[in-house]
């Protein structure tokens, strides 16, 4: 049986053609583009809580930041390139971003003290299985994102799984709603995982007043 193979594109071939001319929304994994399916209600009412949450807060301390209506992640070193589900940016140090002003592309950590992925998953159609392209689903948030955000040494990164659909080795057994807060030490993310009433431990916002529940409930 023959296999068709996916075409590799740069980053400069994806930002060109894909994210401003589709109507449609794209990842880049590796040279391989991702068609991001419609997020479900669901993530959309939870991203737009912690969106809400999170301006507040920062806005409470008077802090340079601000959260981005699209805008791309870019590691340095692959041709990768992620859209997130909330991405504060420190608005000071986009100066030194070269790819900011033409491309809304960030890829230095003093840019991004914290970013949030809303787990998500999506199974495709016969219609959707064009080679070049796949629909994202949990194990981007827990595998390719959570290495990407590492390497680029972003000091704060969180999974929320709002609809326990990750693997147990990360939620356990049985599957529960959950939070993982990766925080930067040494080079290496290091995982708190809270669920229930466990209120949200942030070193970016340390004085955040918020419970995992608050946060599942948005989804619900």
């Amino acid at each position: 049986m023959s296999q068709t193979l996916r075409k590799i594109v740069t980053f400069d071939e994806f930002v060109a053609k894909y994210p401003n001319n589709t109507g449609k929304r794209y990842e880049l994994y590796d040279g391989v583009v991702v068609e991001m399916p419609q997020p479900l209600g669901d993530h959309e009412e939870v991203v737009g809580f912690l969106t809400t949450t999170i301006i507040l807060e920062y806005s409470r301390l008077n802090l340079p930041y601000f959260i981005p209506k699209t805008a791309l992640v870019k590691p340095i070193k692959n041709e990768s390139a992620s859209s997130p589900d909330v991405l504060i940016l420190n608005r000071p140090n986009l100066v030194n971003e070269s790819r900011w002003k033409q491309e809304s592309t960030v890829s230095l950590a003093a840019s991004i003290p914290l970013v949030i992925e809303v787990v998500s998953t999506a199974v495709a159609s016969s219609r959707e299985t064009r080679p070049t392209h796949c629909l994202t689903n949990w194990r981007d948030d827990y595998h390719k994102k959570y290495a990407d955000y590492e390497e680029m040494g972003i000091p704060e990164y969180w999974i929320v799984d709002y609809a326990a659909l990750g693997g147990r080795e990360f939620i356990g057994k049985p599957k529960e709603p959950t939070i993982l807060v990766c925080c930067l030490d040494e080079g290496e993310y290091q995982i708190r995982k809270f669920r229930s009433q466990d209120r949200i431990e942030s070193p970016t916002f340390p004085e955040l007043n918020l419970t995992a529940e608050q946060i599942f409930q948005a989804g619900g």
